[in-house]
């Protein structure tokens, strides 16, 4: 929803919103997520920024500023359709802990309900990591994944993913994908937005893997395509979903976090965890490795070296390597009850 200088593109803006409010009456009994970038470029003018910032305190800054510009504008927009709007800022970390994650998802679930329209992005003014490439791509699939959405629409500046650059000679149109397997022969680097966006449609493929692993169909397409796509009209790629729907807390875990910390198995609990989905005890740990508190994801790593699982964990760090090797009866007697717990539920778990 910005220029190539950086800005809002009033134009392209009201072109979306047109799309998303374009069913009249029907369109009100639509639950609508729009997961949006542009804070940062909003903001470079306004401080006087030639180009986007490659250090983060400057992108953080310029996010600052540019975020309200944003919601102003969409307010504006959708307000000429009747409808209302609610900004809804994310980080990994407001939906990785189980409690966090309940709130995200209660909130988004209430806007919907009272037919407002959440307008989403990546919390980038108090980001702990780089602003990643692509990351938008990534959180709409997720979010996807969050409200169990029927449809994600990913948007691009081409009309549909391509085995190569569209202007190639020989590059055709990918109209289905029904297994990533078959995308082996499709070169996507450096295809998609540049310049003072993050996207591209390497991200937005990923993106595309991580929507349907959680059961929801994706379709891939250029903004000017938007009300074709939500109207269900044969646009852009259209990749289907695979396999059962996930637990969308136990999609974010796999797809959403980053591992704190590694556990290591044996062969025993590697197989208790894996092939029964069992939860994982102190007699199955050999070695831990990182620096983690309760609650935090860490990763389970078979003999080989392999990360199998991830979980996230009752302990801290600290307290493990006292525990290992021994069962929770035999803890409980010499430490408490309350070292009768697993180190990580099988709810908390999910296997990679």
């Amino acid at each position: 929803m910005t220029t190539a200088a950086g800005g809002l593109d009033p134009e392209r803006l009201a072109g979306l919103v047109g799309a998303l409010c374009s069913g009249g009456d029907q369109e009100r009994l639509r639950e609508v997520v729009l997961v949006s970038s542009g804070a940062i470029a909003a903001g470079l003018a306004p401080l006087g920024l030639a180009r986007r910032p490659r250090d983060l305190a400057t992108q953080q800054a310029a996010a600052s500023v540019g975020q309200g510009r944003l919601m102003h504008a969409y307010t504006e927009e959708f307000g000429r359709h009747g409808r209302t709007v609610g900004q809804v800022l994310l980080t990994v970390d407001d939906v990785t802990r189980r409690a966090h994650y309940r709130n995200a998802h209660r909130t988004l679930r209430k806007l919907l309900d009272m037919r407002a329209v959440p307008i989403i992005n990546e919390n980038d003014t108090v980001a702990t990591e780089e602003i990643r490439f692509g990351d938008n791509d990534r959180l709409a699939a997720l979010v996807a994944a969050l409200v169990q959405a029927d449809l994600l629409v990913l948007l691009s500046d081409v009309d549909a993913l391509y085995t190569g650059h569209p202007s190639q000679p020989g590059s055709r149109k990918v109209d289905e994908v029904t297994d990533f397997a078959q995308l082996a022969e499709v070169s996507v680097g450096g295809v998609g937005s540049a310049g003072v966006g993050t996207g591209g449609m390497v991200t937005k493929v990923e993106a595309a893997r991580i929507a349907t692993d959680a059961g929801i169909p994706v379709v891939l397409t250029a903004a000017p395509l938007a009300a074709a796509a939500l109207s269900g009209e044969p646009v852009g790629t259209l990749f289907h979903a695979a396999g059962v729907r996930a637990t969308a807390r136990l999609h974010w875990l796999a797809h959403a976090t980053t591992a704190r910390g590694r556990l290591h198995l044996d062969a025993g609990a590697v197989t208790a965890v894996v092939d029964r989905r069992a939860s994982l005890l102190p007699a199955g740990i050999t070695r831990v490795d990182g620096a983690f508190t309760a609650g935090d994801p860490v990763d389970l790593i078979d003999i080989a070296g392999r990360a199998v699982a991830r979980g996230l964990v009752n302990y801290d760090a600290l307290e493990l390597p006292s525990l290992l090797g021994r069962s929770t009866g035999e803890l409980a007697a010499t430490l408490g009850p309350a070292y009768e717990r697993e180190v990580i539920h099988r709810d908390d778990l999910v296997l990679l």
